[in-house]
């Protein structure tokens, strides 16, 4: 992975002589210097010092309605800006409410700085109220925590949290401050930017001459060249360079779900996604390579299916930015350890022009048999498929929206048919899968983006477990559009179910509110669709309306993600959509009711 940050941004020149503060003002004056302009948080008891200086910085302060949300917000704010993403929370349960968002940025990489209050130092390990070790915690899922518990650490701590957060792999890190370090006073020296030292910092480094010059000889002999294009081309802006290596070497592109948009989708070269439900083509392109050229990514398990029946015919480069992803999973032939778009540059004009005619057209070939498995060319009998909804939503907003997805069928759905053509236009929970993520992060890419249109794609399970942050919505007047893909089920569990554990559905038939009723509750505007003749009609009114909306798109029960790879299954044995009837369809009319509760 690599590198997204920028420096940090210049600062005027400071007083000549250094000025009182507390920990708690040093705390929102190092953010101001470190550019932040937002931050997600919830007040309490130990973070209340800070909470009682902020009004006098200009940094402002969103109100989460649960620290989750926070983490997502901070999460989705990085994700989709580049920049580092801040959350605040008290001690306690407040602190501990952010762990899974901690651990969802970990997974995929995201910059992060989590600042949470903590019990007076002279009552830790008192078990006093709301006490944590939140830094013991949190230990496994930070790139580095910090707990501080005198005035005179918090901003050289701070400033050292920033820096690790963004530079290297990015990742996020967390800063425990206890009240006592908030309430006491200290020197301070705006223009004094030393930092914490952490001692294991690695080293960052680049390609050499040699390595790069097996890489291209690797490339220019390959007839089947494949590019694995992951996450690191995203977080490294690298999307000019790979465009300029894909159109000089001729190798299409394959992608992770989280390198998305790194590469255009309607690029002739690019093929779609790879792995568990990636396209058919692009999984059999992936067995049938002799070289794969992997790009920031780290071969997870849902990429590369049973690892010993995987791409046994292709040789494999691997270029990282953290060399402990190097062989973690897939032996490779050649390693180069840096950043990706420093590598991509000094690559690229070591091989020689081609055009893969006869490897693409062999591709091309094996797209013609999914083709007419697809259900967009299925005919319109007047039920609702997400898979319509989706493309329906990319063809109406042509492309360009900031999508944000929770986690479960649709997830998939719209890494199929929702076609990205720019870097950070798809924000979704990658590694850690986390539901609930989907919502809340929108709020934090609308903070990022406020000119470009965001939409949420979720679940109506995924939903309801962060659907109060839709008063966070009104509370802010922020305009984001939900697509809530409601099939009354846990869709992806429902899924496997099917097709694994005999058709049992255990715990996953789901009762649901009314969502137009619930937008309503909070203030906001509802809608429901349940034809996909309605469809058009239900996007446009969201787009126009001023505030935020939420659209309950009333979807087929039992439709599945197809293709999809069997856990511990080869790459190329996948379950693909029957044909020529692809989908049995169930009775279901446009009484809400008629969800299984």
């Amino acid at each position: 992975m690599s590198s997204t940050a920028a420096a940090s941004p210049d600062v005027p020149a400071p007083a000549a002589e250094p000025q009182r503060r507390t920990g708690a003002e040093m705390i929102w004056e190092v953010l101001e210097q470190e550019g932040v302009e937002v931050v997600f948080g919830y007040p309490g008891g130990a973070i209340m010092p800070a909470y009682d200086a902020l009004p006098r910085y200009r940094v402002r302060h969103v109100l989460v309605r649960h620290e989750q949300g926070a983490a997502h917000m901070a999460d989705g704010y990085a994700r989709a800006s580049g920049r580092v993403g801040v959350a605040v929370a008290t001690s306690g349960p407040g602190a501990t409410n952010l762990v899974t968002g901690i651990a969802t940025a970990m997974l995929d990489s995201v910059p992060c700085v989590f600042i949470t209050g903590q019990v007076s130092s002279h009552l830790i390990g008192s078990d006093a109220f709301q006490e944590t070790d939140v830094t013991g915690v949190t230990l496994p899922i930070t790139k580095h925590n910090w707990l501080v518990t005198r005035p005179e650490d918090v901003g050289p701590v701070l400033r050292e949290a920033f820096h690790v957060a963004r530079t290297g792999r990015p990742g996020p890190v967390l800063v425990d401050v206890t009240k006592d370090a908030q309430q006491g006073s200290c020197d301070f020296d705006p223009a004094d930017r030393r930092l914490a030292r952490v001692p294991h910092r690695r080293p960052e480094r680049g390609g050499t001459a040699d390595a790069l010059d097996r890489a291209a000889a690797l490339i220019d002999h390959a007839e089947r060249p494949l590019i694995l294009a992951g996450h690191g081309i995203v977080q490294a802006g690298a999307a000019a360079e790979l465009l300029a290596f894909v159109e000089r070497t001729g190798a299409p592109v394959a992608s992770t779900l989280l390198g998305l948009g790194g590469f255009p989708a309607t690029h002739p070269r690019a093929l779609g996604m790879m792995g568990m439900h990636g396209e058919a083509w692009v999984n059999r392109a992936v067995q049938e390579a002799d070289l794969l050229i992997a790009l920031g990514m780290r071969f997870d398990d849902r990429v590369t299916g049973n690892l010993k029946t995987y791409a046994p015919r292709a040789r494999k480069i691997h270029v990282d930015l953290d060399s402990s992803e190097i062989g973690k999973n897939v032996a490779v032939d050649l390693a180069i350890i840096g950043d990706v778009k420093q590598v991509l540059a000094e690559l690229t004009p070591r091989c020689k022009p081609s055009t893969r005619a006869t490897w693409i057209a062999r591709i091309e070939a094996e797209k013609g048999d999914a083709a007419v498995r697809d259900i967009q060319r299925l005919p319109d009998t007047g039920k609702l498929f997400a898979a319509h909804v989706i493309h329906d939503l990319w063809r109406l907003t042509e492309g360009k929206a900031v999508v944000v997805t929770d986690v479960g069928q649709h997830q998939m759905w719209e890494a199929q048919y929702y076609k990205h053509d720019h870097a950070r236009g798809l924000v979704t929970s990658g590694g850690l899968g986390t539901m609930g993520f989907a919502l809340p992060a929108a709020i934090g890419a609308r903070f990022a983006r406020p000119d470009d249109e965001v939409w949420v794609i979720a679940g109506d399970g995924g939903f309801q477990m962060t659907a109060a942050e839709l008063s966070t919505c009104a509370q802010e007047g922020l305009k984001v559009n939900v697509a809530i893909i409601n099939n009354g089920y846990l869709g992806m569990v429902r899924q496997w179910q099917e097709m694994f554990y005999g058709g049992r559905y255990v715990a996953t038939p789901m009762r649901s509110p009314d969502f137009v009723k619930l937008a309503e509750a909070h203030g906001l505007t509802g809608l429901r669709v349940t034809r996909r003749a309605e469809v058009a009609d239900a996007v446009a009114a969201a787009r126009r309306a001023p505030g935020t909306v939420v659209i309950d798109f009333r979807v087929e029960q039992e439709d599945s993600v197809y293709p999809m790879v069997p856990t511990g299954a080869d790459l190329g044995e996948m379950i693909r959509r029957p044909a020529p009837s692809p989908i049995v369809e169930t009775a279901r009319d446009s009484d809400e009711d008629e969800v299984p509760r």
